[in-house]
């Protein structure tokens, strides 16, 4: 056997279609497409995506479409659930099948819009802090700093009990220190990116700060900033849900999730369903919001793996 034939041997492909080989090493698989790619095999972020989606869809429509408004007193007191009734009604006879979903709203809007403007804080304030670096990078962390060590709840219920609860003043309350967290992982982020290539070269043609933050830092932040939102999102419904709970939330007879708890606790040995319903769809909905939360964490990162 001659040298070239044994060359030819052991380069000779065995098996499969020569050109859809050639074809399938020639596609390329963006980043995005393959955290989805990733996102889509973890089963508990699905199951969470499942669990998100319903929620918001039951949150839009029910209270749409249901023959009772939630503030409707039927004259059916602490009726349990039925056919009539599905979740049952309170001590006002109140249907609280339309009262959850119309609480969904409420304590759906809250989280989101809190972590939007812990966001819009967050990322401006991350951003010129890891970007200046610095004197100016040292005082604006000091800030945070000194703001992280008062408590986050003892903030929330002072900022409450001076502008009365409400919608608008818990979005506020919620968002007057939560930003810290995104503002921490942003500058990360940022003081990682800042002396790439791409970047120096954007600064040596004479880019604006404003133009490098939003044309190159935040989007190479992006996987970050969103597993840090929808982190967020479950933390402010639960600190909404406790502050509800103990009547510093959203003031009746508007419904929200705590305030609906916090009544059925009061009836829980007579009508334990007035309670069991908004406990578990609180404790549903943080637990889609944080699965989502890890399997993107996870699906950026695989490394991140256990």
């Amino acid at each position: 056997m001659t040298q070239q034939q044994i060359e030819k041997d052991k380069f000779k492909i065995v098996g499969g279609n020569h050109e859809a080989t050639e074809k399938l090493a020639d596609k390329s698989v963006s980043f995005w497409k393959e955290v989805f790619l990733r996102f889509s095999h973890n089963k508990m972020a699905i199951i969470g995506i499942i669990i998100l989606i319903i929620v918001i869809l039951m949150a839009i429509f029910v209270p749409m479409l249901s023959q009772y408004k939630s503030s409707d007193q039927l004259g059916v007191y602490n009726a349990p659930p039925s056919a009539q009734f599905w979740f049952g009604t309170d001590d006002l006879g109140r249907d609280i099948f339309v009262r959850i979903w119309e609480g969904a709203r409420i304590s759906l809007f809250i989280g989101i819009a809190a972590a939007i403007i812990d966001l819009i804080i967050g990322v401006i304030w991350g951003s010129i802090s890891g970007l200046a670096g610095g004197r100016v990078d040292n005082i604006m962390m000091r800030i945070a700093d000194v703001l992280t060590a008062v408590p986050y709840l003892l903030v929330v219920i002072v900022l409450l009990v001076v502008m009365q609860p409400g919608l608008f003043p818990m979005i506020i309350a919620l968002s007057i220190t939560g930003w810290i967290n995104m503002a921490r992982i942003v500058r990360g982020e940022v003081l990682s990116i800042k002396n790439q290539e791409y970047v120096l070269a954007a600064r040596t043609l004479g880019a604006s700060t404003g133009h490098l933050i939003i044309k190159h830092l935040v989007p190479n932040a992006l996987g970050a900033i969103l597993v840090t939102m929808t982190l967020t999102i479950p933390s402010a419904i639960f600190t909404e849900s406790f502050l509800s709970y103990l009547g510093l939330g959203v003031p009746a007879p508007t419904a929200s999730w705590g305030t609906m708890a916090s009544d059925g606790n009061k009836a829980i040995a007579n009508a334990p369903w007035r309670l069991i319903f908004p406990a578990v769809f609180i404790s549903l909905t943080i637990f889609a919001f944080n699965a989502v939360g890890d399997g993107l964490r996870d699906a950026l990162d695989p490394k991140l793996r256990k």
